[in-house]
């Protein structure tokens, strides 16, 4: 009796169920984060002190150069908080972005030789730069807590909502800029370029009422921008709860809606999720040779 084979196209390992499969495979995303924190401080006797440093010089360079020499902390209470608590919120974004769009090149020995969902490395950067924004989040709050703050409820449900639209957003771009990065280096310097600008696309180095004062009934364009919707979120779970009277309180101006709207973002940003899940299968089976 013949034996019968059933011809199949041959299916890589990490084409089978996409992002899925990356949280099925917890114990080796896991690896994959503490490998990438480990080499990031290697050699380095600051450690992790260095997640601390970079954001903070940012800050007091824009709390100097902004604050001072334009003279917003008249016009915005708190503003040191309103722009760290902002900064966090880029930083997250640029970080998973930037490093996510590198992420496949920086581990090609491992892509071409393990069998492992390729998506594990983009979303392994993104899991990384989450754990960089724990103890930038606890000097927050440790900030805000000194001029009086206090945590509420509905604030710290603006928080994960915020840190869930990053998540989704930055993951989604590092997916497909990852996946192009491999065919055309040019992308990871496109992606460069776009972080420089995204500082001034959210209210960090301005607050939201000047955005409503100047573009009045246009300004829900503004928007629009799921990392503004993100920022703002995040200045309703820290800024908006240190106002010291209602003089402050009403300087403190948020858009209508904006939960709404940052569930609304949160919905897009995983619709993007989705679409770049589909062009990186569509991309991944050509990954190994061209790498």
């Amino acid at each position: 009796m013949s034996e019968h084979v059933t011809d199949a196209p041959l299916k890589p390992p990490s084409a089978d169920n996409g992002l899925l499969a990356v949280f099925q495979r917890r114990y080796l995303l896991r690896l994959l984060v503490q490998r990438e924190i480990s080499a990031r401080y290697q050699g380095s006797f600051l450690g992790i002190l260095w997640s601390y440093i970079n954001p903070l010089t940012q800050f007091f360079i824009y709390w100097g150069v902004i604050g001072i020499l334009f003279n917003l902390h008249a016009n915005v209470p708190n503003f040191a908080i309103h722009l760290f608590a902002a900064l966090i919120l880029v930083h997250f974004f640029t970080e998973t972005f930037g490093a996510g769009t590198r992420s496949i090149m920086r581990n090609k020995a491992l892509v071409v030789k393990m069998a492992m969902p390729r998506e594990m490395f983009p979303v392994a950067t993104m899991l990384v730069s989450l754990y960089h924004v724990v103890p930038q989040i606890v000097i927050l709050a440790v900030a805000c807590v000194l001029t009086g703050w206090m945590p509420d409820l509905v604030g710290m449900g603006c928080l994960l909502l915020a840190l869930a639209i990053i998540a989704a957003v930055g993951t989604a771009g590092a997916l497909l800029f990852s996946a192009a990065n491999v065919f055309f280096r040019d992308f990871g310097n496109i992606v460069n370029v776009f972080n420089n600008f995204v500082r001034f696309g959210v209210p960090m180095l301005y607050p939201y009422s000047m955005v409503e004062e100047r573009f009045g009934r246009f300004s829900h364009y503004y928007l629009l921008n799921p990392l503004s919707d993100a920022v703002l979120l995040f200045q309703r779970a820290f800024w908006v709860g240190t106002a010291d009277g209602p003089e402050e309180r009403a300087k403190m101006v948020m858009p209508d809606h904006l939960i709404l709207n940052g569930f609304l973002a949160l919905g897009a940003c995983l619709v993007l999720l989705g679409i770049a899940q589909i062009v990186f299968s569509k991309l991944e089976n050509k990954i190994p040779e061209r790498l």
